[in-house]
């Protein structure tokens, strides 16, 4: 590819790679890791033919080294089988701010006790707030990795990519399109695990679970038939669906069965012998972000293991999925992380202690410049008897976008101390979750598959994300 951006790109590593038409040589690798991340701040903070060649570039020079986005399908149906231990749960971290350095954290932990299996996700609600599109995650984890030398496959996920029940009631194929849109640009971009989320749309007030789970089971499997016809050759995305909205009430075995029996009958009809999903996410007893107290503590939770436990043996005995994922568990104890492993969760999400630890961790007058945005920006969400700690708990997710610049620019000091923090709680999480050695079963059960990226999707328009305010995370 011959373009003249390229030359100052590559300028900015300094000489470790030399780029020939489409083939990429990587003369100095250590060189090459400790220049990579200039590329990284190109793609998260500038804009047009520089970010997006800067985008192309890193996923040339990852699958130069042998690091390539990777679905871990494969890996949760051979769990499925019985033919996988199963005591490790993948964690799915969404890296909201600074996902370049917080995916540095992760790889530095997983090299450590050579583990591999693990996700990188973001929701659709969150590219709207952190203004952070595929593209961009995909290049921040990517040269993450190149970074820190990590070889080998890597988990990008497309987590909630939910229906608004609101936007779907008001126009209900506008609402289909977006998130068809949204797959395409997420495949293109290199996210090879998708979650649908169409629970948003299962109707409680109808007197049986297969009615109920009706609307979920066949938008779901519509969804899944589209990413069958749009994925790379040599790929099966790994495909998650949803029984239960997280914040609500337990999962039952009647919803799991009645989701499971539609989805199948309908992804049969939409796309004959087709691979279907590889887990399903149940509710628990968690929420998202958890509950804020009046002082801005988070009130203790009871995750139902029990009901954890049972709805994974069915997904995996009955359905031979990888098991039943669990959401919104980040703010719970580390104690409780053992015990997802011990009751076969194959999945548990993360997101926002990882973003608690930033913002404990910020310079003082940055973390008062978002408090005041937050204070003019989104006032309306502070309703009467909301004290200020619960407010800015809640609400602090919106100045991650807006403060992008800002929060790459912190002091150095600031900066290594809340990337020591998330490595430490990386370490933690990853041996209670039981992933020590977990890259021995990727590479037994795992595809390699290098997929070329286009030049044309990373020089295409941007694209904005939409209303996500009532989207899950």
């Amino acid at each position: 590819m011959k373009h003249p951006v390229l030359p100052d790109l590559l300028a900015l590593l300094d000489g470790s790679v030399s780029l020939q038409g489409e083939a990429v040589e990587v003369k100095d690798a250590a060189r090459l890791r400790a220049t990579i991340h200039r590329l990284a701040e190109v793609s998260a903070l500038e804009s047009g033919v520089r970010q997006g060649l800067a985008r192309y570039l890193v996923r040339q020079v990852a699958q130069a080294l042998g690091i390539y986005s990777a679905s871990i399908n494969e890996l949760y149906l051979a769990r499925g089988r019985g033919e996988l231990p199963n005591d490790f749960t993948v964690p799915a971290m969404n890296l909201r701010a600074l996902a370049f350095d917080s995916a540095r954290a992760v790889f530095r932990a997983a090299l450590k006790i050579d583990a591999a299996a693990i996700i990188f996700e973001i929701a659709r609600s969150e590219m709207g707030y952190t203004d952070q599109r595929p593209a961009e995650y995909v290049t921040s984890v990517l040269a993450a990795a190149i970074a820190e030398g990590y070889t080998g496959p890597v988990f990008i996920q497309g987590d909630h990519f939910q229906v608004s029940a609101k936007r779907y009631a008001a126009d209900p194929d506008a609402e289909v399109q977006a998130i068809k849109d949204l797959i395409d640009e997420a495949l293109a971009a290199g996210f090879f695990n998708i979650d649908i989320d169409t629970s948003t749309l299962v109707d409680l007030d109808k007197p049986t679970v297969p009615e109920q789970q009706e609307l979920n089971t066949s938008l779901s499997a519509m969804f899944a038939a589209y990413i069958r016809s749009r994925e790379p050759q040599g790929v099966t995305v790994s495909i998650g669906g949803e029984i239960g909205e997280v914040g609500g009430q337990n999962s039952t075995p009647e919803e799991l069965r009645g989701y499971m029996d539609g989805f199948n009958a309908r992804l049969a009809v939409a796309a004959p012998g087709a691979v279907g999903i590889s887990k399903i996410s149940i509710q628990t007893g968690t929420s998202h972000g958890g509950v804020v107290l009046p002082d801005g503590s988070i009130a203790q939770v009871s995750v139902d293991f029990g009901t954890l436990r049972q709805l994974s043996e069915i997904a995996r005995l009955e359905y031979g999925l990888g098991g039943a994922v669990q959401h919104g568990a980040s703010t719970l104890p580390e104690a409780a992380f053992s015990k997802f492993a011990e009751n076969e969760a194959v999945e548990v999400h993360l997101a926002t202690n990882f973003q608690t630890m930033l913002f404990d961790r910020l310079p003082d007058d940055l973390r008062q410049e978002m408090y005041a945005f937050l204070d003019e920006k989104h006032a309306a969400e502070r309703k009467p008897g909301v004290t200020a700690e619960q407010f800015y708990y809640k609400t602090r997710k919106y100045a991650v976008g807006p403060f992008k610049k800002q929060t790459w620019n912190m002091p150095a000091a600031n900066k290594e101390a809340i990337n020591q923090a998330w490595e430490a709680q990386f370490d933690r999480l990853f041996r209670l979750l039981g992933l020590a050695g977990t890259r021995k079963i990727v590479d037994q059960t795992v595809r390699k598959a290098a997929v070329k990226p286009d030049p044309k999707f990373y020089l295409g328009e941007a694209v904005e994300a939409g209303d996500v305010s009532d989207l899950a995370d």
